[in-house]
């Protein structure tokens, strides 16, 4: 894919080339960008969609899951007509609908450690958009592992969480939370409520940190990580340190292969 922009791409991405700090190079550099979305659910729905909208060229989709219509409260690329089918090629389709200039490719299995590395290659960022604590931890190592950027997002009940992972300037997942919590726990915090206007905005936060990474504008959230509570209406910026004696991008690195 040439990542000179035609005519048709330039009338549609025009208010954001007019912005100075983007202008026609910054919008050939999302253009000529590949992003993988790890989870098309309620995270993955806005960074998708606005992703796609901005022009991003090259955008994969990896989801094992279905639409179900208990989803469609936070799951806002779904529709639906669409309960019952794979939530990739629901996600694909409407975001050809959206922006048919660019490159969507849709991966229906599971995320695992067999899997990871053949799906994610050729990727520059990885968008984390999962519901678990397991593919949280392999989405991180695999980024550390290959030196990319790791767009981390999270959601519970009324909080979210939003930061940038990128082992080689600053702080992995692991320096943060060493280890994944007790499967007890994690089950019972991956099942609990979740107000579905959250997603929309932890996902289109997670997608501007994305656009910043792509087109080396702005500051990106390395070293950072915004926090978002609904009820009292308040963000906070909290500064993440990268752990020396991290076992995952600390300098004696344990992990050597993904787990």
């Amino acid at each position: 894919m040439s990542d000179q922009l035609s005519q048709e791409e330039f009338l549609r991405y025009s208010r954001q080339v007019l912005l100075p700090e983007l202008g026609r190079v910054g919008q050939r550099k999302l253009k000529s960008t590949s992003v993988l979305i790890v989870g098309v659910g309620g995270l993955g729905s806005p960074v998708a969609l606005y992703l796609a909208a901005a022009g991003i060229g090259r955008i994969g989709l990896v989801d094992d899951d279905v639409v179900d219509v208990s989803n469609l409260q936070r799951q806002i690329i779904h529709d639906t007509p669409h309960v019952g089918v794979a939530k990739v090629d629901s996600a694909c389709e409407r975001l050809l609908a959206l922006n048919p200039t660019i490159r969507v490719e849709a991966v229906h299995e599971r995320f695992t450690a067999d899997s990871a590395e053949r799906i994610a290659a050729g990727y520059d960022i990885l968008v984390d958009c999962a519901d678990n604590f397991a593919t949280r931890y392999l989405i991180n190592d695999l980024c550390v592992l290959t030196h990319r950027r790791d767009v981390f997002g999270a959601v519970n009940r009324f909080d979210g969480q939003v930061s940038v992972f990128d082992s080689r300037s600053g702080p992995c997942l692991r320096c943060l939370f060493p280890e994944p919590p007790p499967q007890k726990f994690a089950a019972v915090h991956e099942k609990g409520g979740l107000l579905g206007v959250l997603s929309g905005v932890i996902g289109s936060l997670q997608a501007a940190e994305v656009l910043k990474l792509a087109a080396s504008i702005g500051k990106p959230l390395i070293g950072s990580m915004i926090a978002y509570d609904v009820l009292g209406a308040t963000f906070q910026t909290l500064k993440v340190e990268k752990n020396p004696s991290c076992r995952g991008c600390g300098g004696l690195t344990s992990i050597t292969e993904l787990e």
